[in-house]
């Protein structure tokens, strides 16, 4: 809900008139004076990275698709050991743009009375014009993509930053984070990856030679009779990766040699270097692999496995010869966006551990299932505390591995023995049809949880709950249980079911595969206790951007545990100098809370690490957790994910200029059901404070901004309750957003528009709801 100020009295507005104006001008310094791109609150985005990665040592050309990144002046990479600096910044002509140019290439034809195909015209004509290579280059390249059937064009992408990336040859490989700084701020992270194998490029038809790839080798005949393109030689010794990006219909092909018994598997990255597309569905890069022989036959296929849309393709090749790679999206699909980096070559390949976790600091033998592996197990010593860690043999790819505090036991002795809680049982649903039940002595009253941990650490399970007691009546039951903590887990399978028991006795735990499906890989880890209260906090976004001296907005979301539904505190850890947050307690059973962050007074050389730290009374322990920073990523035009990110980073911009002196609330505002409240919000006096405007944002249903009044002590805004809507007890923030309306002219004339300005928010303002 928006509302402008209200007027105060006249003779005190006539009264600071005049010795407001110097400050008058200062206001209008600070906030008329942004760049474009800040004043329309256009937030820098980025749709791709291309390639994707690059080998430990060397140095790699990378463009990055994105939205309002013009201007960019550097690159920030998560970790030690990349350096990126900024080549080039380019960007489409627009409509306008290309009416103009094309406008003054008429008007000189028309001038020279030259045809446009006579030999030189051309030349002459843009000469005339007045035109610069540069605008010509850019025209050329409008009218190319406008015309090329294959290209999908997506503003969100449009803008291109070339970057060159410098990879020490210590720094650690796998995931980075690749952020730009622009006039703007920061953008949205993108996935990075440092490799250790030689890296292989698509080459297109017109691209020169690149380092590592043979020529283009002559279409066999099959090829050629279909007129499919020729595939890409690799000359380089495998394990190699391929770096490519599929326009619609397009099929990129990779021809190598292979001996018989070889063991070859391909790899591929795509959905874990952009998780979510949010215009595409299934709302992501499905690639699918093919392989075939020197006659052009199939011999292997990979699209998705069963819940894991990043294909793994793996053959033990029948005979010496040339084998080709084909690369393409399942469904034809394709836009630069669809960006692969696949592995391709005798490289170990993980599929399945067991078991799938240990206790803590309790030496545990996983045994290792896959393709080309060094060895057959792996010793464990998770000496950290309960949570997700990953496993590895030698330079595979890495498993998840579930540590946690309780008695471990294993599924035969569990069924055997039985169990006595609180436990956690190590299992396999180890064939088709299988049903594994545990049981235990329960007292009358007793609150148990049940939890399946399978899905979440990589095992095809799809497990079902069911608790009995002893004649088989049905005490509690679950399918599948969604835990948004993990937000790249697309299908959510894993069982969660808590009870009271109704009398003592024996009870029965029965755990299942949904589909009726089983094997070795079907492992899980069902933890059996009393509920363990507890909490897990994501922060959103991952990438914040304030002016100097204000204050911006962000959520952090509580995932609560086993039933914890008290307070959780907010706070910063070792906050850095002058950055506060206001407003920050998740109230008690609430799931997220929208809270203020207030920055530096003047803009920093680099972007700050921020950390949030939640804590919370659960019993006699006071428990403490950091927030994961996070970004919320559309997926399919309808679901919404919380993928984490790296770290949290805040850039302060803009020029180091006077703050608006908002009222940092400490204490909560009572907010009354029987009347109007009014609620101080501070800020600057006299014909500024006239000019500013404001919104609610967020507010629960019910509540409405009826005003704002200017007063000798700043201004003041009034909350009007619904009754009908709101109860007394209600708690949380008011998040008032403030700006200025600032009319602009075009300059070449035409009518005037109004610019909205951004002025930041006010630190957030907690309330209570009383009774009138």
């Amino acid at each position: 809900m928006r509302s402008g100020v209200a007027s105060g009295r006249k003779e005190d507005a006539a009264a600071g008139a005049r010795s407001d104006v110097p400050r008058l001008f200062l206001w209008l310094a600070l906030f008329l004076a942004p760049t474009g791109a800040f004043a329309q609150q256009n937030v820098p985005h980025i749709g791709y990275a291309y390639p994707a990665g690059g080998r430990q040592g060397t140095t790699v050309e990378v463009k990055i698709g994105g939205q309002f990144i013009q201007g960019t002046t550097g690159a920030y990479i998560s970790g030690s050991g990349v350096k990126a600096t900024v080549e080039s910044v380019w960007r489409p002509l627009t409509q306008r743009e290309v009416q103009d140019l094309t406008q003054k290439i008429q008007d000189a034809q028309k001038k020279l009375n030259l045809p446009r195909n006579a030999p030189g015209s051309m030349a002459k004509i843009m000469q005339e014009a007045g035109l610069t290579d540069k605008q010509v280059a850019d025209l050329q390249e409008f009218r190319k993509n406008r015309q090329d059937p294959k290209r999908q064009l997506n503003p969100q992408i449009e803008e291109i930053v070339t970057l060159q990336v410098q990879i020490d040859p210590q720094a650690a490989p796998g995931l980075r984070s690749l952020r730009l700084m622009t006039p703007a701020g920061l953008t949205t992270p993108i996935r990075f990856v440092v490799g250790q194998l030689p890296e292989v490029a698509k080459v297109e038809e017109a691209d020169a030679a690149v380092p590592g790839l043979g020529r283009r080798v002559a279409a066999n005949q099959q090829f050629a009779e279909s007129a499919e393109p020729a595939p890409q030689e690799i000359d380089t010794p495998l394990p190699v990766i391929l770096n490519g990006q599929i326009l619609p219909g397009a099929v990129d092909r990779y021809s190598f040699e292979a001996k018989k018994g070889e063991r070859i598997v391909a790899e591929a990255a795509a959905r874990d270097l952009m998780p979510y597309l949010a215009d595409t569905v299934p709302g992501w890069f499905q690639v699918a692999l093919t392989l075939r022989d020197a006659k052009g036959e199939e011999i292997a296929y990979a699209d998705h496995r069963m819940f894991d849309p990043s294909p793994v393709l793996a053959c033990v090749i029948p005979s010496d010869g040339t084998y080709t790679l084909d690369v393409r999206d399942a469904l034809y699909r394709g836009r630069e966006d669809f960006v692969y980096r696949i592995t391709l070559g005798q490289i170990p390949y993980v599929t399945s551990i067991f078991p799938l976790g240990t206790r803590v600091d309790v030496p545990a033998v996983v045994k290792l299932t896959g393709w080309n592996l060094p060895a057959s197990q792996v010793s464990v010593n998770a000496s950290a505390e309960p949570g997700i860690e990953l496993v590895s043999s030698g330079a595979s790819n890495k498993a998840s591995f579930k540590v946690d505090a309780l008695p471990e036991i294993s599924e035969a002795a569990a069924k055997s023995h039985g169990i006595v809680l609180p436990v956690v049982v190590d299992g396999r649903v180890d064939r088709p049809g299988d049903v594994d039940v545990f049981h235990f002595k329960g007292q009358a009253g007793q609150k148990i949880v049940a939890e399946v941990f399978a899905r979440r650490l990589g095992s095809p399970l799809d497990s079902v709950l069911e608790l009995t007691d002893a004649k088989g009546k049905r005490i509690a039951f679950n399918d599948d249980f969604d835990d948004q903590g993990f937000g790249l887990v697309t299908y959510q399978a894993d069982s969660y079911l808590a009870a009271t028991l109704p009398s003592a006795g024996v009870y029965y735990l029965k755990l299942r595969d949904t589909t009726g499906k089983g094997g070795p890989e079907y492992g899980y880890r069902l933890r059996v206790s009393e509920p363990r209260p507890d909490f897990e906090l994501r922060t959103v976004p991952s990438t914040i951007n304030v002016r100097a001296g204000t204050t911006t907005a962000l959520t952090v979301y509580a995932l609560r545990r086993d039933g914890y539904a008290g307070p959780i505190d907010l706070a910063l850890q070792n906050p850095p100098a002058e950055f506060s947050l206001s407003g920050g307690i998740i109230p008690a059973g609430a799931d997220h809370i929208r809270l203020t962050l207030t920055g530096s007074s003047a803009p920093t050389a680099d972007p700050v690490a921020i950390q949030i730290v939640g804590s919370a009374q659960i019993g006699r322990a006071e428990v403490k957790h950091l927030a994961v920073p996070a970004d919320d990523m559309m997926q399919a035009f309808a679901y919404r994910h919380w993928v984490p990110a790296d770290d949290e980073l805040v850039a302060v911009i803009g020029r180091p200029n006077r703050a608006i002196p908002w009222l940092a609330q400490n204490q909560q505002v009572k907010l009354s059901l029987g009347s109007a409240t009014p609620v101080r919000l501070g800020g600057p006096a006299g014909p500024m404070a006239s000019r500013i405007h404001f919104t609610l944002e967020d507010a629960p249903d019910g509540f409405a901004l009826q005003g704002v009044a200017v007063g000798p002590g700043g201004l003041t805004a009034t909350i009007k309750l619904d009754p009908k809507k709101v109860k007394a007890g209600a708690v949380g923030n008011l998040i008032l957003g403030a700006y200025i309306d600032q009319e602009v002219t075009p300059p070449k004339g035409g009518a005037a528009r109004t610019r909205r300005v951004s002025l930041g928010y006010v630190p957030a303002i907690p309330f209570e709801v009383v009774a009138g």
